[in-house]
């Protein structure tokens, strides 16, 4: 499995690529940072996370998008360009018939290092661990962007079981097992 992971952000909009099974060597197909200049219009930088964005899919061909989830924070200005650029990420790959899927920072932590609650100097040192790398992936952005990917790789497949199953018995009645049918309880 291929996973594009996305660290949302609109000054800079981490992507790393990451290609592996769970239970298997994890393999760093590419990192880098979507850049796009503050003192922009907001809709210039909306188009310009989203062409780079959608070069690293052209490239890249991932099975599967990770978004990190957003989540609320005291700065609204802030909470804003991270929900518009993890929209614009959604919106590219959902054009491309690729599947998303969002993964909170706890989620996103816990799966990399053990901990939920760990830090982003924690998290860099296991994603450089993890994928055998020479130095730590930077910026922060780029690391959390392959921290995602890695996340996905070994806890979506389980999730997206889990969400199909759940769905599948909401939308099945509930039949009892034909040794029971024709027999008084």
């Amino acid at each position: 499995m291929r996973v594009l992971g996305v660290d949302p952000g609109l000054t800079r909009c981490g992507v790393g690529v990451v290609e592996g099974a769970p239970g298997r060597p994890l393999r760093m197909a590419g990192v880098g940072v979507v850049r796009t200049s503050a003192e922009a219009e907001i809709g210039r930088r909306l188009l310009l996370v989203e062409e780079g964005l959608e070069s690293w899919l052209d490239e890249h061909r991932p099975d599967l998008v990770a978004v990190e989830r957003v989540f609320a924070q005291h700065n609204v200005r802030t909470v804003m360009g991270t929900a518009q650029a993890s929209a614009v990420a959604m919106l590219c790959a959902t054009r491309r018939g690729i599947p998303v899927t969002l993964h909170t920072p706890s989620e996103v932590k816990a799966a990399v290092t053990g901990s939920g609650r760990a830090d982003k100097a924690q998290v860099t040192a296991m994603v450089q661990r993890l994928l055998r790398l020479d130095a730590p992936p930077k910026p922060a952005d780029a690391a959390d962007a392959l921290a995602l990917a890695i996340c996905h790789i070994w806890r979506g497949g389980a999730t997206n079981r889990l969400q199909a199953a759940v769905q599948a018995a909401r939308t099945s009645p509930l039949k009892a097992p034909s040794s029971l049918k024709g027999t008084s309880r």
